[in-house]
């Protein structure tokens, strides 16, 4: 086992127990300007990082990143286990050093066949200081983004709509929450035009998945619901897109639903005294059999008329017959998660997702305080009458394209024309998904959005 310890104090590593020479190695070494060290000797393998560098959520986001880089060298050293101390910094800062260390302990191998040679050495974390009545819930939080990131990494091949709902259903039972699953059949019964509309080129039928998690100490009286784009590969359909640095990652245009899956594994997994329920329509998006054209108008599930001006801006059309769906539950709050649009990643890069909606202040500000405080950050969008009045059809209700400017903006309108009750939308086009690695955030799948939300109800179920 190797060590870990976090120390804000210089003079506080003389109470710390380790062997003598490390505590001599470490206190001399701290006299210098360094905030990382490493001992190796026939004692073991130490490491030590110094708190303070920064300040408050900042601070933690570099302790992070300083875990990420001590799990890199744990595995590289194919170590089995580790025990991280936090001596004398914050329950926050120690548990963000932790949080980052397991966060990158994630490789999607399941593919390779010489995986068993190559898998992460590191299984087991153990966390004692401030903050050590945290670490389980934490590990489950965690335990949960890789729940998303593996749903994001698997190939279509290996995961169509049916196999979506199929996860999700697995997720119930591991976690202790019911699953409803509509084929296409009942799909249609219930006339969701947008979802049929997007899997008309499909030769799989599409699912709409519906999870609950409804506990009887629960605080809310109304639910909160989690709504998932769950496209689960885009080819553009007709409006066709290019293969490089496009269509070749499009794997990940499910990462609003994975989002969704993970963030209802974590509910039930932590049992937190909420009511929350998720919806995940799910469907590929393809340019075969009869594919939607462009120019056709499509009825979605409220009666709304659509006119498709453009095959690839399906996200909204599968969401839509959700967000309307979600109005017979009279929610709270619906919060949608979606890779909608490249304009919401041209504007943020991948250091914030934006969001936009129609809920309270209060809420949005607690929202964007719990993205901040997992420095998964948000960016408030705004939902200008102009975006909507982009969005009205010549004849149809709606079109499903608007201006090339402001593209995040008339995405988000498009989906508020199917809200009635506090809703926020979330773009994750340029978070969802890492073309390298980025500390913890490893390369592939990052489930960003997860750990943000868990924070938020987390926060909500103890307020």
């Amino acid at each position: 086992m190797s060590t870990v310890l976090l120390i804000q104090s210089k003079d506080a590593i003389s109470g710390v127990s380790i062997p003598e020479p490390v505590k001599q190695y470490f206190s001399q070494a701290m006299s210098g300007e360094a905030w990382s060290y490493t001992y190796r000797g026939q004692e073991g393998v130490f490491y030590l990082e110094k708190a303070g560098k920064g300040q408050g959520h900042a601070e933690s986001e570099r302790l992070r990143k300083a875990g990420s880089s001590i799990a890199k060298s744990l595995n590289a050293d194919k170590t089995n286990s580790v025990n991280v101390i936090n001596v004398d910094a914050t329950a926050e800062w120690g548990v963000a050093l932790a949080e980052g260390l397991a966060l990158t302990n994630y490789k999607f191998d399941k593919y390779l066949k010489d995986r068993e040679k190559t898998a992460l050495s590191l299984k087991i974390i153990t966390y004692s200081g401030a903050g050590a009545e945290q670490w389980n819930a934490v590990q489950t939080i965690v335990e949960s983004v890789f729940v998303a990131r593996d749903l994001v990494n698997e190939p279509v091949l290996g995961l169509n709509a049916t196999g979506l709902a199929d996860k999700f259903v697995q997720l119930g039972q591991q976690a202790g929450f019911s699953v409803e699953v509509w084929n296409k059949a009942k799909i249609e019964s219930q006339k969701m035009g947008g979802l049929l509309s997007v899997n008309k080129g499909s030769q799989d039928p599409p699912t709409f998945s519906i999870m609950e998690y409804k506990p009887a100490n629960a605080k809310n009286s109304k639910p909160i619901v989690l709504v998932g784009k769950g496209v689960v590969f885009d080819t553009g359909g007709l409006s066709l897109k290019p293969t490089p640095a496009s269509m070749d990652y499009m794997k990940c245009d499910m990462a609003g639903s994975a989002v969704v899956g993970g963030v209802m594994y974590a509910v039930g997994k932590l049992n937190l005294p909420l009511w929350v329920i998720g919806l995940v329509p799910a469907t590929d998006n393809r340019p075969g059999e009869n594919a939607i054209c462009p120019g056709d108008i499509i009825t979605t599930f409220d009666g709304t008329t659509v006119e498709v001006l453009n095959t690839d801006a399906e996200g909204r059309l599968i969401l839509c017959d959700a967000l309307a769906f979600a109005k017979k539950y009279e929610p709270e709050l619906v919060m949608d998660f979606a890779t909608l649009t490249g304009a919401a990643a041209r504007a943020l890069g991948a250091y914030g997702s934006a969001m936009m909606g129609t809920a309270d202040e209060s809420v949005k500000n607690d929202v964007k305080a719990a993205g901040d405080k997992v420095y998964e950050r948000l960016a408030e969008f705004p939902l200008w009458e102009e975006y909507s009045e982009e969005m009205k059809g010549d004849i149809s209700d709606l079109k499903n394209l608007g201006k090339a400017e402001g593209g995040a903006q008339t995405a988000g309108a498009f989906l508020k024309y199917f809200t009635n009750y506090p809703w926020l939308h979330f773009d994750i086009a340029g978070t969802a998904f890492n073309h390298a690695p980025d500390a913890y955030r490893v390369k592939g799948g990052t489930g960003v959005g997860v750990r943000m939300v868990v924070q938020f109800l987390m926060n909500k179920a103890n307020g």
